[in-house]
């Protein structure tokens, strides 16, 4: 088996120009299926709350909910680095209560990394409480100077990665090339950066969404599954054994 992925080792990538590649997943079997395929970061995302329960927000997500995506990708995960996101719920009660989440879902969630918005002060609570950070800022609508300082005030604090959302190809190239931490993106990315992550769920084409959707994606496991649910429906009803025992 190949060794764990470590953060030097993302680092090491992005002084070799090599893309790091990354999924939001949120549990054991979709993250085995990633881990096998080869990503090198699984990203244990808040988002969970809408886009596997339903939630109307992502802020309804628990820090015991986040720690029970979070076991269940890190079993899964037997070379990807895990992040796991700290829920919105203690980052807005303060530095002490981030700190306290950070450590739960390092110690009891195995989490070799967490995830929060950029705030210099909580990055640098974290990372002194002796937990790697993953921070999140974003670049819509802001001057590209006001970006590369905020991404190098998030590297000072101690961060290990910056998710830079909506970084567009000015900012994008401009900040990845600021500062000497990984610079991936996620939502409105694009190839100017260190790396990419992307939800598993739409990179395969899970939700019902995509049962009706024209935007091509990697995969379309939803009209899978309407076949197969269909197939099943019609081989009970006639009669038929069904496939699988």
């Amino acid at each position: 088996m190949e060794s764990r992925v470590t953060i030097p080792a993302l680092q090491q990538m992005k002084r070799d120009g090599r893309k790091i590649v990354g999924v939001v997943a949120w549990d054991f079997q979709i993250s085995s299926i990633a881990d096998r395929a080869g990503v090198d970061l699984i990203s244990v995302g808040d988002s969970v709350g809408m886009n596997l329960w339903g939630h109307a927000t992502e802020t309804e997500v628990t820090l015991d909910e986040m720690l029970t995506c979070c076991k269940a990708v890190r079993r899964g995960a037997k070379r990807a680095l895990v992040s796991c996101d700290i829920p919105q719920g203690p980052v807005q009660a303060g530095a002490d209560a981030a700190v306290r989440a950070a450590l739960r879902l390092a110690d009891e969630g195995s989490a070799e990394m967490v995830k929060i918005d950029g705030d210099p002060d909580m990055v640098h609570a974290i990372v002194k409480a002796g937990v790697p950070v993953f921070a999140e800022f974003h670049g819509e609508n802001v001057p590209v100077g006001k970006l590369v300082d905020e991404a190098r005030r998030l590297q000072d604090a101690g961060a290990s990665l910056l998710d830079f959302r909506h970084s567009g190809p000015v900012a994008g190239p401009a900040v990845a090339r600021a500062v000497s931490i990984p610079v991936i993106g996620g939502l409105g990315g694009g190839p100017w950066l260190d790396g990419r992550v992307r939800v598993a769920h739409t990179a395969i084409g899970y939700a019902a969404k995509w049962i009706d959707a024209k935007t091509e994606t990697y995969g379309n496991a939803a009209k899978l599954s309407l076949g197969a649910f269909r197939a099943l429906i019609d081989d009970v009803r006639a009669g038929r054994q069904i496939k699988g025992g």
